[in-house]
């Protein structure tokens, strides 16, 4: 049995790909090419958000799939590679990349990040973003006027 790769590791072994959309998948986003990013890709990304500004998930994968002309970015990946950035920020293994200024596309935390969103609403207020209970959701008020634009 090999040795446990690190967060770092992993991040560091995924590689942008450009596959066809599988077909299981064509009936929500039409045929055609789609892009499996790159942590480093997306941790790039993340690294220019400023404070006081988030960036939805959607933003990432709409940018990404214009800057590789594709019809689209994979979400399930996207989504492990933004979790395994903010699991490697928080255990001190790569540099400060501010993961808590990225937010779903309807404006609410993610559960699955680092802290299952107290982490990231304390580093958002912080930055003078405030947060709201909406049902079980934690969201930003009036997100929208606070998102960065790519």
């Amino acid at each position: 049995m090999g040795k446990k790769k690190t967060v770092r590791e992993k991040i560091e072994s995924m590689e942008d790909q450009i596959v066809e959309i599988p077909p299981r998948l064509i009936g929500r986003y039409g045929a055609g090419m789609m892009l499996i990013p790159s942590a480093r890709e997306i941790m790039e990304l993340m690294s220019k958000i400023p404070a006081g500004k988030v960036l939805t998930v959607g933003q990432i994968r709409d940018y990404l799939a214009r800057k590789y002309q594709v019809v689209t970015t994979c979400p399930l990946v996207t989504g492990i590679a933004i979790r395994l950035i903010a699991e490697a920020v928080e255990s001190g293994e790569i540099e400060k990349v501010p993961w808590w200024r990225v937010i779903k596309s309807d404006g609410s935390l993610n559960p699955k990040l680092p802290g299952g969103g107290k982490i990231q609403k304390k580093r958002l207020e912080d930055e003078g973003l405030v947060v709201i209970q909406k049902g079980k959701k934690l969201k930003v008020q009036d997100f929208k006027q606070h998102l960065m634009e790519l």
